[in-house]
């Protein structure tokens, strides 16, 4: 089964504008996957893509629209050419705070005629310094990074010529050679305001878990931890955290509840770089018979869904990630419109939200 394609690369007539994740959401399948098939990039099984053809045209995305009987036999073609390019390290599932970012980023820029083509950047890739196979250099007027954290990568993607810009990046940027625009969500503050009212409460014993090197927002946080300790004269004691690498099996409550117990001494309150990883320390808590937030206080880091829904409810950092997604969409705009213009580095205001992993906290 084919579609026709409408002829102009703006449609004014939607009333709302159909996205990549929506049609993603409607099949239950990756938002990686829709991509391949709407842009015509990686292998797909026909099925699959007949079935995301369908839907798109169903629920009137903007490349396809329901074939009369007399069209059945028309190809279908791209929209237009122009193209914004997504480049990630690992595919990023709806929880993940990036998430909400991508869908307001694709309307964005949506509504100014590109379409997001969304590629997954392999260890092949990003040893031999590659470009993902099937990428449109000719038609990619921008690319946005998320989720990759390769130093040298990074670098060698800023010396393609495309405007560039990276949502995060590899930890300490202050010796990163990027010829681009950064995007961050401010981590060290919130994490400074957090443990500081728990310290003002009588928890003075704070253990960090997370590789502190995995990318630049973690280091941030491990910062704000420092230095919030620092402050309030308590000595930093990276023994009594948990700061393997990132490739360990951090959510393994059985490697981690190992890993707890093999602490010099117990601490008052976990503080975990991000939500997937507090919840993942409370799995293991309980499978030591210790209780949140009776007896351990518990914070993260993101205001996943999972943070929301847990019991006990996980205190944590909100971040605004659609806001996020549409300043991304204008850094690049701007980027691609004046190519000369110095290099920024934005951050974006989060704030603190207390729940009930450190309820007691709140009530001492």
């Amino acid at each position: 089964m084919s579609f026709n394609v409408r002829n102009n690369c703006n449609d004014n007539h939607m009333k709302k504008r159909i996205t990549i994740l929506d049609i993603a959401n409607e099949l239950e399948i990756s938002r990686n996957t829709v991509s391949k098939v709407i842009n015509g990039t990686g292998s797909v099984s026909e099925q699959t893509r007949e079935k995301v053809i369908q839907k798109a045209a169903e629920i009137g995305y903007r490349q396809f629209f329901a074939p009369s009987s007399e069209q059945e036999n028309t190809t279908t073609t791209p929209l237009c050419n122009k193209e914004i390019a997504l480049l990630t390290h690992s595919l990023i599932g709806n929880s993940h705070f990036c998430s909400s970012l991508l869908n307001s980023f694709e309307k964005k820029i949506s509504s100014k005629g590109y379409r997001l083509s969304i590629y997954t950047i392999g260890d092949t890739e990003i040893d031999s310094f590659l470009l993902p196979a099937n990428f449109n250099y000719e038609n990619t007027d921008g690319i946005i990074c998320i989720e990759l954290f390769s130093r040298t990568y990074s670098e060698f993607l800023c010396k393609q010529g495309i405007p560039t810009i990276f949502v995060d990046t590899a930890a300490n940027i202050s010796d990163l050679n990027l010829d681009s625009d950064i995007l961050y969500m401010e981590s060290h503050g919130s994490v400074y305001v957090m443990l500081k009212e728990l310290i003002e409460k009588g928890y003075r014993s704070i253990s960090f878990v997370g590789d502190r090197y995995n990318c630049n927002s973690f280091y941030e946080r491990w910062k704000g931890y420092c230095d919030v300790l620092n402050d309030y004269h308590i000595a930093v004691n990276p023994s009594n955290c948990i700061l393997d690498n990132d490739s360990s099996p951090y959510m393994d409550a059985e490697w981690l509840s190992k890993r707890i117990t093999a602490l010099p001494q117990l601490p008052q309150v976990f503080f975990c770089a991000n939500d997937f990883l507090a919840i993942s320390t409370l799995k293991a808590l309980r499978k030591l018979n210790y209780s949140v937030p009776e007896d351990i206080l518990l914070c993260g880091f993101d205001n996943s869904i999972e943070s929301q829904i847990t019991e006990p409810a996980l205190s944590t950092v909100n971040i605004p990630s659609k806001s996020m997604g549409y300043i991304a969409a204008d850094m690049i705009f701007s980027r691609i419109e004046f190519p000369d213009m110095p290099y920024r580095i934005t951050y974006i205001k989060t704030n603190v939200i207390y729940r009930e992993s450190t309820r007691y906290a709140d009530s001492t």
